[in-house]
């Protein structure tokens, strides 16, 4: 049997957008771009789409690509098809657009794992451009009931385990687990492949799997956001630059320390 291999992928805003193209809409609560600036796939879910290619280039494996989101640009989510991924998996909805819940995402991207059967090895980012949150793989983790190894720079699977060598903060620690289970991983595991011609000619003629919420058999109160915004705003700064010239450099940091001094900083 081959072994499965889900991928959790999320669309955002481009990150290298100029900041003159970044605006708010106060009242929709919401970050507006120009149309001519597409959105990308998020980058640390590309390292995790390498990882699984990584691992389907050593041993026979099958790699499904999921992703929920409001609306999808096709051309940037298939993406990873054109990478090598083998199946893509969209939940659609107009209903999740104004909802930044970690554990609303999770229930979907959960329910849409056991709809597809469930997976050997499910790999993440280690979190999203966007919101930076960092929880919606733990999350699937919890409701699926799967160990999960965070912060991986390589993942290695044999038949019934996945070994991680987990990023800490002078070096790594090789951590195991039993399958199934989840990984995040970081962009310490590599650059990810640019897809080739025949990728991006195969991934033009393969077909997503949409779904809405409805099509995942879930309740109104199990998809009820825990979390809601309220406000949503670029912060004002307000900062005074004051220049302590001296006489020479020593005069300059005499005056200086006065300066912090009187201002109960020292």
């Amino acid at each position: 049997m081959p072994l499965k291999i889900g991928v959790l992928a999320k669309q955002v805003i481009d990150p290298d957008m100029p900041t003159a193209a970044f605006s708010i809409d106060a009242t929709a609560k919401e970050v507006t771009v120009p149309s001519t600036i597409p959105p990308v796939v998020n980058g640390f879910d590309e390292n995790a789409v390498e990882a699984a290619l990584q691992i389907k280039d050593s041993q026979e494996a099958t790699v499904t690509v999921i992703s929920s989101g409001p609306s999808f640009a096709l051309d940037v989510m298939k993406k990873p098809l054109s990478m090598g991924a083998d199946e893509l998996v969209l939940i659609q909805d107009d209903g999740f657009k104004n909802t930044i819940d970690s554990f609303f995402t999770a229930r979907l991207l959960s329910s849409a794992i056991e709809k597809l059967g469930g997976f050997d090895l499910i790999i993440c980012g280690r979190q999203a451009s966007d919101w930076d949150n960092a929880q919606v793989p733990l999350g699937v983790a919890e409701l699926l009931g799967v160990a999960c190894i965070s912060l991986g720079r390589k993942v290695d699977v044999t038949p019934n385990s996945v070994i991680v060598e987990k990023i800490i903060p002078d070096g790594y620690e090789v951590v195991e687990a039993d399958l199934p289970a989840l990984v995040t991983v970081s962009n310490e595991l590599g650059q990810p492949r640019y897809p080739t011609l025949r990728g991006i000619m195969a991934a033009t003629r393969k077909k997503p799997t949409i779904w809405s919420a409805s099509d995942l058999d879930l309740d109104a109160a199990s998809l009820e956001p825990r979390l809601k915004l309220h406000d949503l705003f670029v912060p004002e700064r307000d900062q005074i630059c004051e220049i302590i010239e001296g006489d020479d450099d020593a005069d300059s940091a005499r005056l200086l320390a006065l300066k912090l001094r009187e201002a109960k900083l020292i």
